[in-house]
């Protein structure tokens, strides 16, 4: 199998925030809510976060977007580093961020700052959108598009273009294989365009198809992609449009959801598909992205405790983990974790490693700390620290990523990662994990294994111990 085209990405970058905590009780000044216990993550946002989900596809992807010398572009580039390859346009202003605040992953407020705009075009930002076999307009109204247009009528006239329009922004230039508004954007557009009174009554998708036909004359798109939320999207090309449900009924924060279908569909173009294909993928994914918790797979938690490990050349970083797990969920697959000690690995240990990744497409092993081994098992332990157990594992074939949690329980980790399955050694009982209701909260499964019998690390420790010295060591140190 071939490896997925790369893909260019034009448009407006933005820097996303979430404030995460729970909501106990009212403030006793205001009737306003108290957010408490407060976790702040970071993102890449607007034509950054259709960029880095393009990448966690598999493709090399190029960004053109306006960053400046403030923090939050400084900010952004770090969290692109080693993700996409940016080509930088220059920016007036500071660059547009948003933070929301969110209890129980309901948003509460949003709060936006920021005005920046992009300033000017630039050479290489031409030459990289005549170079490319596909680009992706994520237009977010700050400017980006608007001062590349002539080198993007080029580009659609010879190779496909995705065009994802904002209210604030111009329309889709002349050419482009597809457009993706999502449905109030296709109504505003349509008005916009002083098509005559809207007619009343007719159904939701009576109403698209006839925004979507609109659209598709008026800018001499190829076609248009409405996209209705949980319903799927409508295409059209101007005659009779082809609706593409959902798969399921995805319920969870869908901030993302519209750049997750743009990034799909374009790629999926650029890889040569027809565009009721590329659609149709572009439905699935963005279904999935939704019910597998949106945009969390690309943050970064700013406040990450101080007590996880160090990052170095014995062990491979958490991050590294949890981007594993984003690029394969992003593809369709099936992400497995399991998680436990593994101090002394054994027999028992490599069975349910293998029997686990043959259940899906990846495996993240889920290691406790040091200092979560010492509290759980006592003082004595871990009899090998946590760079060596990391490097051991990291050794197996069946292993693809490993992190690690300073907890006694991998709740935290887990709800980072959002394995589709948990697996774990059938000498617990559901009852006992008191992780099993959480993974089974996105939809996800415990899975059980057989477990070896006479396979443990406290037994070989014992053994060990009680195993008699070699002659001539007794007394002294074995050297």
């Amino acid at each position: 199998m071939s490896a997925p085209a790369p893909l260019l990405v034009v448009g407006d970058a933005l820097l996303d925030h979430d404030l995460c905590g729970r909501v106990e009780r009212l403030a006793p000044d205001a009737p306003v809510p108290v957010v408490s216990s407060l976790r702040r993550v970071t993102r890449p946002g607007g034509a950054a976060l259709a960029a880095c989900l393009a990448a966690a596809d598999g493709r090399q992807v190029t960004l053109v977007t306006a960053l400046g010398d403030d923090e939050a572009s400084e900010s952004l580039c770090r969290l692109l580093s080693g993700r996409v390859r940016l080509v930088r346009l220059p920016l007036t202003g500071a660059l547009s961020s948003k933070t929301r605040v969110l209890a129980e992953d309901r948003p509460l407020l949003r709060l936006d700052d920021g005005d920046g705009r992009a300033r000017e075009g630039t050479e290489e930002a031409c030459r990289a959108i005549a170079q490319a076999g596909a680009v992706l307009v994520a237009d977010y109204g700050r400017g980006t598009a608007d001062l590349l247009r002539d080198p993007l009528r080029s580009a659609a006239a010879r190779v496909p273009v995705v065009w994802d329009p904002h209210p604030r922004g111009k329309p889709p230039v002349p050419g482009v294989r597809l457009a993706t508004p999502c449905a109030s954007e296709a109504r505003g557009f349509a008005a916009r365009l002083g098509t005559g009174e809207e007619p009343q009554g007719g159904s939701a998708l009576h109403t698209a198809a006839r925004h979507a036909d609109t659209l598709v004359r008026a800018w001499r798109a190829t076609s248009v992609a409405v996209t209705l939320g949980g319903r799927g999207a409508l295409l059209s090309h101007g005659e009779a449009p082809l609706l593409v449900p959902s798969p399921v009924t995805a319920e969870g924060d869908a901030c993302g959801a519209g750049d997750r279908f743009a990034a799909t569909a374009a790629g999926s173009l650029a890889d040569g598909e027809l565009t009721e294909t590329a659609v149709r993928a572009a439905v699935h994914a963005a279904t999935r992205y939704v019910a597998e918790g949106g945009a969390r797979a690309l943050a970064v938690d700013t406040a990450a405790p101080a007590a996880h490990p160090s990052r170095s050349d014995d062990h491979e970083p958490t991050d590294d983990a949890l981007r594993t797990a984003a690029r394969v969920r992003a593809a369709g697959g099936t992400v497995v974790a399991a998680g436990g000690c593994f101090d002394l690995l054994h027999a028992g240990h490599v069975a349910l490693l293998e029997a686990a990744r043959r259940t899906g497409d990846c495996l993240v092993v889920c290691v406790n700390s040091d200092a979560s081994v010492r509290r759980r098992k006592g003082g004595g332990r871990p009899l090998v620290p946590l760079a060596d157990r990391l490097r051991v594992l990291r050794a197996l074939e069946c292993v693809d990523a490993v992190a690690v949690f300073d907890e006694d329980t991998p709740e935290r980790l887990l709800g980072e990662l959002r394995p589709h399955i948990w697996a774990k050694g059938g000498d617990y009982a559901l009852a006992q994990l008191p992780e099993a209701s959480l993974v089974e909260s996105w939809g996800g499964q415990v899975v059980l294994f057989p477990y070896l019998d006479g396979r443990s690390t406290t037994g070989i420790a014992e053994r060990a111990a009680a195993a008699p010295r070699p002659e001539g060591l007794t007394g002294r140190r074995a050297r």
